[in-house]
């Protein structure tokens, strides 16, 4: 059980140091006051959740697990590359509209895969930061 339980929850850790990540990468590159406020603001509540749940999972006794150096510097060079010919506020929004959805894509799946899961507060952190993600996606839209 407790083997479930971690790697549930790191899966959901890992979701959200990616997204915080990506927003970090791609910040620097808009322009546009109100992306960039948004953008802020989601960095922000990333950031918030995630303090919290490293404060549960210290608490709890699971290892927390850091993105890799190796794919820090992959999704780095991809958000550069990606962003070089085209940093309009409609790119940008495109770009992390798609990575939002790839987030709540992995966390629907693991949720509606997680039957050995038994600690219910790694599944309310899990749906937490789906409710996050969706917000988000929405938000984002109106910059396309």
């Amino acid at each position: 059980m407790k083997n479930c339980n971690s790697e549930f929850i790191d899966e959901v850790y890992r979701n959200a140091s990616v997204a915080l990540l990506s927003i970090k990468n791609v910040m620097d590159s808009v322009d546009n006051n109100g992306l960039r406020t948004e953008m802020r603001q989601e960095y922000d509540g990333y950031d918030n959740f995630i303090r919290e749940l490293s404060s549960y999972m210290r608490d709890k006794g699971y290892q927390i697990k850091d993105v890799s150096k190796p794919k820090k510097m992959m999704m780095w060079s991809a958000i550069k590359m990606n962003t070089a010919f085209d940093d309009s506020k409609s790119h940008i929004s495109e770009i992390m509209i798609k990575g939002t959805v790839m987030g709540i894509t992995e966390l629907t799946k693991i949720l509606n895969d997680c039957s050995c899961v038994t600690d219910e507060k790694a599944l309310d952190f899990a749906k937490r930061l789906l409710a996050l993600e969706e917000e988000y996606e929405q938000n984002l839209k109106k910059f396309l």
